[in-house]
């Protein structure tokens, strides 16, 4: 897909050098180690980077990696200009951020003048097509047009061989400007709406890091829709009418009336029912329960979520390590579906694995209805390796996924007794599993319950009822808001663990189960009432659309591009505008918001009475130079009392349901602290040296 013709190089027959660049070093050794034969040649360099070199059918072969992106989007020259568009890509290591790239950017320099011919391996998306992209355009000068592309969705030595075997004649134009479009409105979105939230703030002399984007904002705003429907949320009563009966043969059983009371003068109606008989029917419904569906990522992290505790951010960072030690195919998909796999092949090698795979009676699995043009479902590749911790976690959920798909369906027999007493109705259910088929190996949410046989005559024993209220929507946690990003199409399947993580990083949104904070809700607020269509979600989908419309096209895509772009920026120009109207009132009221959440923060660093000087409180402090937290008098420099906290850990006061502080059972004057670790459980301490919880 050449912008212009290009000059070949004149070059000598006799010798053909081929790189092959990669994504990652893992990915690097496995191609090079999996195309030689297990021949390769590692080379490191001066700086420790290293690149792999082998002979294959008289050719020459050098295989380098790009860890990550080489090239960033940079503002052409410094200037305060609001909003701007003057960007262009320039090497990553000329940023703070990304200054490592340097040596693997040198290489791949390096190699490009030794080589003649190129494929670009990177990962088999938008982003990778992008990565491969910008090496051979911007380090090789438009060798973009000459390069050819490897397809593989696992780094196992038989689909990397494959790949090599039936190479694409060319990188993926519609993925490569697709994914380039995707920067470009990322950076006029995100750092100009970005900027014009700092510069308000800082017409209130104030500074702090903030953003917004054309994702992040309707992200922020749907928590923000939430938090008001929570808010505004008026609990009305109901009442629930239970009765405990007991038949011919002294058997009991407690039913609930099939219907809730909505208003309390209606329960006198349940009274008659006291001391009477009822006529009892038990009826027996056999159903069939499919396997579960393959793996998608969204998928993947809500389970991960809900059996492991995973955020979607920790089950992507881990399902690619799982994916570079060549274990689980590629991650980032949105397949629901195993096309031209070798099914029976991977099942064959996990029986080294686990015995589970004896479940696996089927010939064909079950499927979803989603696809992926790039990748299959979720799938272990049959590889083993010993593993730990979360790795191993994640891991044997993803196998056993992969196993029930080709387990036999679940038969339950659901058991219902209704009571039909003075023609008011009671029901009672119990599930019974006849055949368990893939919940062996799975885990299910479908519990047994028993419940005896009930039919004919019964005696009404007892009456209970049940007031209760209402109860508001439930908050979003990090599974349920990446399933809602999804549903909303906001965002991309590799894009939304960050957005998410972003929002919590900025303080817009705090805990497990997700809540707006003031910081948030000022922003979106302010946004509202100045610039609403940064929050709007048509808005970002449109601009979704357009790059899905980007990869599917054939030809005329720099023009598409154009005209996307031009959308973008006349879009932002419209915002900017509105901003610049509104600055001040911006200002004044993140200011405001920013200002109440240091105060609370404060205030939840501040313990109890300092038992050296008795004048001033004992507080959390934290040393910048130590990076370490430690606990100090707010006496200070009268009172020079310190007390030592665990380092490497966020460290925050243990309390109770009440929200008072835990105080510790064996000294009983010094409150309990969490030390907090990513990835590891919570580990409540004393901070008192002498206290006896200390020496044991």
């Amino acid at each position: 897909m050449p912008r212009k013709k290009l000059t070949e190089k004149k070059e000598d027959s006799s010798t053909t050098t081929t790189l092959i660049i990669a994504e990652k070093p893992q990915a690097a050794e496995k191609i090079s180690f999996a195309l030689s034969d297990g021949k390769n040649r590692k080379i490191k360099d001066k700086n420790g980077v290293s690149y792999f070199e082998f002979e294959k059918n008289g050719k020459k072969f050098f295989v380098g990696c790009t860890a990550g992106h080489l090239f960033s989007l940079k503002q052409k020259e410094k200037n305060s200009e609001f909003p701007c568009f003057e960007i262009e890509w320039v090497p990553s290591y000329e940023t703070k951020e990304a200054t490592f790239t340097k040596k693997f950017y040198d290489i791949l320099k390096k190699l490009i003048k030794e080589s003649n011919e190129f494929i670009v391996a990177t990962d088999f998306d938008v982003e990778g097509e992008v990565i491969g992209w910008n090496v051979l355009r911007f380090l090789g000068k438009n060798l973009d047009q000459k390069a050819k592309r490897m397809k593989f969705s696992s780094l196992t030595k038989e689909e990397l061989k494959n790949s090599f075997e039936n190479l694409l004649p060319e990188i993926n134009w519609g993925e490569a400007i697709a994914g380039e479009t995707r920067h470009y409105l990322d950076w006029f979105y995100g750092i100009n709406l970005s900027r014009g939230l700092m510069k308000a703030l800082s017409e209130m002399g104030k500074f702090q890091i903030l953003s917004i984007g054309r994702v992040q904002g309707p992200s922020l705003k749907i928590v923000y829709d939430k938090e008001l429907k929570i808010k505004n949320f008026k609990p009305t009563p109901y009442w629930q009418v239970f009765i405990k009966i007991r038949d011919n043969k002294s058997q009991y059983l407690e039913l609930i009336h099939n219907k809730t009371i909505k208003k309390e003068k209606e329960l006198s109606k349940f009274e008659l029912i006291r001391g009477q008989k009822g006529f009892a029917k038990t009826e027996l419904i056999e159903e069939k329960i499919s396997p579960p569906i393959p793996f998608d990522l969204t998928t993947l992290q809500t389970e991960a979520y809900k059996y492991l505790g995973l955020t979607p951010s920790q089950t992507l960072k881990i399902a690619q390590n799982l994916y570079l030690g060549g274990l689980i195919s590629y991650p980032r998909t949105s397949s629901q579906k195993f096309p031209n796999i070798n099914l029976k092949e991977i099942l064959e090698k996990l029986k080294k694995y686990t015995e589970l795979v004896k479940f696996a009676t089927k010939e064909k699995p079950t499927e979803g209805k989603k696809t992926d043009p790039a990748h299959p479902a979720i799938y272990p590749t049959g590889e083993i390796r010993n593993l730990e911790g979360k790795e191993k976690q994640l891991y044997d959920l993803i196998v056993r996924r992969f196993i029930s798909c080709f387990s036999e369906e679940v038969v339950v027999l659901k058991k219902k007794i209704s009571v039909n007493v003075l023609s008011l109705i009671f029901s009672a259910s119990g599930i019974e599993f006849k055949k368990k088929g893939w919940i062996y190996v799975y885990p299910s949410p479908i519990k047994e319950k028993e419940i005896p046989t009930i039919d004919g005559e019964v005696d009404i024993k007892e009456i209970r009822i049940e007031r209760k209220e209402t109860q508001p929507p439930f908050r979003y946690n990090p599974s349920s808001l990446i399933k809602e990003l999804e549903k909303r199409n906001l965002g991309t399947k590799a894009t939304r663990a960050s957005i998410i993580e972003t929002l919590y990083e900025r303080n817009y949104i705090k805990g497990n189960q997700i809540e707006i904070t003031p910081l948030g809700i000022k922003i979106v607020e302010s946004l509202l009432n100045t610039s609403p269509i940064i929050l709007d979600e048509k808005l970002t989908r449109d601009f979704e659309k357009e790059m899905e419309n980007l990869s599917k096209k054939k030809k005329d895509l720099f023009n598409y591009q154009k005209k996307v772009l031009e959308k973008a920026k006349n879009n932002i120009k419209e915002i900017a505008e509105l901003m610049k109207k509104n600055l001040k009132k911006i200002g004044e009221e993140i200011s405001e918001a920013r200002e109440e959440i240091i105060k609370k923060e404060n205030e939840e660093k501040i313990l109890t009475l300092c038992p050296s000087c008795k004048k001033g409180n004992l507080r959390i402090s934290f040393n910048k130079n130590a990076k370490r937290y430690f606990i100090s008098c707010t006496n200070y420099p009268e009172c020079k009392t310190t007390f030592s906290l665990p380092p490497g850990s966020l460290i925050k006061p243990s309390k109770n349901e009440n929200g008072e502080f835990e105080m510790c059972p064996s000294c009983k004057d010094f409150p309990l602290m969490l030390s907090l670790k990513k990835g590891k459980r919570a580990w409540k301490f004393c901070f008192n040296p002498n206290c006896e919880s200390r020496k044991s």
